[in-house]
């Protein structure tokens, strides 16, 4: 019977290799393949059974000795180590048998994959999303390999490294590891294993900024981890999502609701899930917590990325401000419109003891405007000044409000514990956050460029009431 059985053999180890595989090898008439690899069959070849080895490099000289063996009628076995589907000789075989139109029976047996044996000797790494990138360009070129490896940094898999590194071929590891490092945290976990399964088996844990590519021979697999990827107690664990917990989301965040129940309102744990989106989505979320916490707030609020770029912050703004809340040096608010008064969170102003002011609609400052040839929002604040003027002033509508913030704070009128500023538009609005930078004594949160909005302005000043859950990030206590 003209046949060839294509067998993975695992990764070396008989307690690794399939008992269908070992009955194909014990059934064969001819065994062909590596000749590193007889070694791990010997015991199981039947006796008369013809073994044809080839070199390195020589998998087509391979594949066209098994079609002939496999013309004379006898039951060939084509052998790799690992999985013969996963950068073996599957592919090569029937892309023979089509191009020779040959009537040569095959079947392929599957084989446990070096870098299934490497997570299972690394714990539990690839529970979730994963993919396989060969860093061998002989036959593929690099422009396709570095494309490939960017789609799966940035779309957060769990990735194996095979041939990661050989005499010739000594920079891609690096190469790799650069492009993970500008998607990827630091401390992401990577676990490494040379000759998995074998008896000079080596087993290595890491993190992507730590990891050393010189550590690395061909024999040896590398497995990087996703953002939820983490090491507990020496074990590499990438969650499935059972317990809902991410490596920069503690587990005293899953249930930290009510104390009763355990669990937060729909609200909250809406609101936690989307925190652990965007950490899982962010360039960078290895900041300090002063800048995370208002920063996933800003994400969260505008659905918008860019804020990692355009959200800027004194040093330790958001932990100096909540000093002065809890101090009691903070207890009062202005906003320059209604709707951002409105977006601060009323549970956290009662559970503070902080009023929100907007005299906007203060018939006070129409009076002034028309005086004085002002906008409204500037006489909001010539108001504010004199009623609250150590406030934190949150401006997210009118670049005029924060411009007349800084006119007053020069002319000693006002003196604000900190300033918001998200102005929104066209017209001045860049302008005026560069004004607002020059106040060097107060901290502030601006939103630079464009961008802004009065609930942009409203959810940075929650993450400032609320900065003693940034700890635990638990966002949401006030909904």
């Amino acid at each position: 019977m003209k046949r060839i059985i294509i067998a993975g053999l695992g990764p070396g180890g008989p307690e690794d290799m399939t008992p269908a595989v070992m009955e194909a090898v014990k059934e064969a008439d001819v065994v062909v393949g590596y000749k590193y690899y007889f070694q791990f069959i010997e015991p199981y070849l039947p006796e008369g059974c013809e073994c044809i080895d080839t070199g390195m490099k020589k998998e087509r000289e391979r594949a066209a000795i098994a079609f002939a063996m496999a013309e004379q009628d006898k039951t060939v076995v084509v052998i790799s180590s690992g999985d013969a589907g996963i950068y073996g000789m599957a592919p090569l075989i029937y892309e023979m048998a089509q191009a020779q139109e040959s009537d040569v029976e095959i079947s392929a047996l599957p084989g446990i994959s070096a870098f299934q044996k490497a997570a299972s000797l690394l714990g539990a790494p690839i529970g979730h999303d994963f993919c396989i990138i060969s860093l061998s360009d002989l036959m593929t070129p690099w422009a396709v390999i570095e494309r490939r490896i960017k789609a799966a940094a940035t779309a957060d898999f769990v990735t194996a490294i095979y041939n990661p590194k050989s005499h010739g071929r000594y920079w891609q590891l690096y190469r790799l590891q650069e492009l993970f490092l500008q998607e990827r945290n630091p401390e992401t976990p990577v676990g490494y294993v040379r000759q998995a399964g074998r008896e000079e088996q080596d087993v290595k844990l890491t993190t992507l900024g730590q990891f050393d590519p010189e550590d690395v021979d061909m024999f040896t697999v590398v497995l990087i981890g996703n953002s939820q990827s983490y090491v507990s107690d020496g074990t590499f664990i990438t969650p499935r999502g059972y317990y809902k917990t991410h490596p920069l989301t503690p587990p005293c965040m899953e249930g930290s609701g009510s104390k009763e129940t355990g669990k937060g309102s729909v609200g909250q744990d809406i609101m936690k899930e989307s925190f652990r989106t965007i950490l899982s989505e962010m360039q960078h979320p290895d900041v300090p917590k002063w800048r995370l916490w208002p920063l996933l707030h800003a994400i969260h609020t505008t659905v918008d990325f860019d804020m990692e770029q355009c959200l800027w912050m004194d040093e330790r703004a958001t932990e100096i401000l909540y000093s002065k809340v809890t101090d009691g040096n903070l207890k009062h608010i202005v906003t320059d419109v209604t709707m951002a008064a409105s977006g601060i969170r009323k549970g956290a102003l009662e559970r503070l003891g902080i009023q929100v002011h907007c005299y906007i609609n203060d018939p006070r400052s129409k009076q002034m405007a028309n005086e004085k040839g002002i906008t409204r929002s500037q006489a909001c604040m010539q108001l504010a000044a004199t009623e609250y003027p150590e406030a934190l002033y949150v401006v997210g509508n009118a670049p005029t409000a924060l411009f007349e913030i800084c006119d007053l704070v020069r002319k000693g009128k006002m003196h604000p514990a900190g300033i918001i500023a998200a102005p929104v538009g066209f017209v001045h609005v860049c302008e005026s956050k560069h004004a607002v930078k020059t106040l060097r004594q107060i901290p502030k949160i601006i939103v630079e460029g464009r961008k802004g909005g009065s609930n942009l302005a409203a959810t940075l000043c929650n993450a400032i009431l609320t900065f003693d859950d940034a700890a635990q990030l638990k966002p949401g206590r006030d909904l």
